[in-house]
This record gives structure tokens, C-alpha cells and sequence, in this order.
């Protein structure tokens, strides 16, 4: 039997290796329009089947089988697997209460079914164990977002962008939380915020978009900006559309939002943000109660 250390090296080696197919770009608008869904990589599906071999037949002390649950569960996640990624990472906590990376993925879980004080509690666990832990930031002031509680929501999000102010996706949330509170304030702030970020950067466009620069077609349009492989069509799809859904949201155009709710979740990117929350969003909508299902895995 190959040795844990010698599997889990392998493992991260192959998942490092992973690339998309390079493409021609789509002929047609209404092809790239079109997101087609990312299958789940073979490699994450071996990932998967080999981290549960190595945790049923190897010997392992509680910190190493708490690593191996935690990158099960992040594997679990990447593929859509929600429920048994919450098992995972709460595995892992039971395992090694410090991890910092599993408190901030259970509190992403728990603010998805709507669990917002737990989710708080977990963000705060991660702060307190890495109080720079920036992605603890930015998924704590997304619980806040979606509790209605802009004014806390905030100084989460200008603590994210601080440390990264070239990020546009970082002047996004910033703004949609601002919004909330003060529009004019939020659109002087983009205003500044904007000037820090990349030209070349394709993501500056869905700011440049907020910031009334562009037309919702130039930013559909950009998407096909430097292209190489149905990976990076699937992402930018997935990104794109659900900050036009947000802009429709707020010009009181929920169907308008939901449409596109609907084609970022058909993007199947389930690790970034955009498709975690969709569905949230729809929901919200829709004035539809949230599970709660996190409460069968304390």
C-alpha cells in the first residue's frame, strides 16, 4: 500500500495538474450564451475514491485524518456534494477543533440554509483562530448580506477589499452591500474604487457595467475576451450572469433575475461564490423559507 504522505502528495500533485481543453470560440451568441455544464473532472472523482480508501485502511493520527477529511469535504463541494461536504468538515472539527479552513466552509453551509447565527459564530472561529484569514471576511459579510444586515456587512467587506484593492469581484460585494444602505454612497465609492482596478482585467467590466460605463450586451459580449477553453466560457458565465441578475434585482425586475439565477446555476461552477449563493437568491425571491438542513449535522 502507497504510504498516506506519498498519496496525499500524489493527490494534490493531479489536482494541481487539472486544465480545461482549449476551444475555438463559439460562432454564434447564442452558443456562448448558453452555458454549457462543467462535468465533475475524472480526477476529482479518483481524489475522492482514493482520500476514502486512504481513511478506511491506513493508520492515521486525529490531525492527519482531520486534514483528509477536510480535503475530502472540499473535494465533496467542488463536485456539487453539499451534504456530504458538511459531513466532512464537521468530521474534521470533531477531529482537530482549530482548523481555521473547515470553520469557514461550515459557516458557508450554514449561511446557505438560511442558519445565519451559527454561520457567525463559525466565521468568528475562523477570525479568531487566523485573524487573516481573509476569505473569512468576505463569507461572513455575505452571512451578514443575506440576514439584512448591511451596516455589519460593510466593514466586512472594505476589510476584504483592503486587502486585495485590485480585485474587482472584492468592489462588487462592497457595493452591493452599500447599496443597501445608501446608494449614492455606494456609487461614490465604486466611482473611487474603480480607478484602482486593472484595465486588462476581464472582471473590471462587471464594474465598469455597475458603474454605468458599459451596456449589459458589452458585458455579455466581453466575456469572449481572451478565450482559451470551455472551462474559463463556463466560469465567466457563471460570474457574469449572476451580478446582471443582482443589477435586475435591483431595478425591481425579479424575473428578469431569476432567468439568469437559473443559467448561473446551469454553469455547474459550484465552487465560486456566484453559484453557491444563486440559489439562495432565488429563493430569496421567491419568499421561500430557507431549510435549515445544517441542524441534522451538529
Amino acid at each position: 500500500m502507497v504510504s498516506v504522505k506519498t498519496g496525499v502528495a500524489a493527490l494534490i500533485l493531479a489536482l494541481l495538474t487539472l486544465s480545461g481543453c482549449a476551444t475555438t470560440q463559439p460562432s454564434s451568441s447564442a452558443a456562448w450564451l448558453t452555458p454549457e455544464p462543467l462535468a465533475v473532472p475524472y480526477r476529482t472523482e479518483l481524489a475522492i475514491a482514493r482520500l476514502t480508501e486512504i481513511l478506511q485502511r491506513a493508520e492515521l493520527t486525529e490531525e492527519q485524518s482531520a486534514r483528509l477529511y477536510y480535503d475530502r469535504g472540499v473535494m465533496y463541494d467542488s463536485a456539487g456534494l453539499r451534504s456530504l461536504a458538511r459531513l466532512d468538515f464537521m468530521r474534521a472539527l470533531r477531529l482537530k477543533p482549530d482548523m481555521a479552513d473547515a470553520y469557514n466552509f461550515v459557516g458557508i453551509h450554514y449561511t446557505l440554509s438560511g442558519n445565519f447565527d451559527q454561520a457567525y459564530e463559525a466565521f468568528d472561529s475562523a477570525l479568531e483562530l487566523a485573524p487573516d484569514y481573509e476569505y473569512a471576511y468576505l463569507n461572513r459579510g455575505i452571512a451578514l448580506y443575506y440576514a439584512d444586515r448591511a451596516d455589519l456587512a460593510v466593514p466586512d467587506f472594505v476589510r476584504f477589499l483592503e486587502l486585495r484593492p485590485a480585485d474587482p469581484y472584492r468592489v462588487v460585494w462592497l457595493y452591493l452591500a452599500e447599496s443597501d444602505l445608501s446608494e449614492t454612497k455606494a456609487n461614490e465609492r465604486l466611482t473611487a474604487n474603480l480607478a484602482a482596478l486593472a484595465t486588462d482585467d476581464w472582471a473590471t467590466n462587471i464594474v465598469r457595467f455597475y458603474h454605468g460605463d458599459i451596456s449589459e450586451q458589452q458585458l455579455l459580449n466581453s466575456v469572449l475576451e481572451e478565450l482559451d477553453g470551455p472551462r474559463l466560457l463556463a466560469e465567466r458565465l457563471c460570474e457574469v450572469y449572476f451580478y446582471l441578475a443582482k443589477w435586475h434585482e435591483a431595478k425591481k425586475r425579479p424575473e428578469h433575475a431569476i432567468e439568469y439565477y437559473k443559467k448561473v446555476l446551469a454553469t455547474n461552477v459550484y465552487e465560486f461564490v456566484e453559484h453557491r449563493y444563486a440559489r439562495l437568491e432565488m429563493a430569496r425571491l421567491r419568499g421561500e423559507k430557507l431549510s435549515g438542513e445544517t441542524d441534522a449535522f451538529h
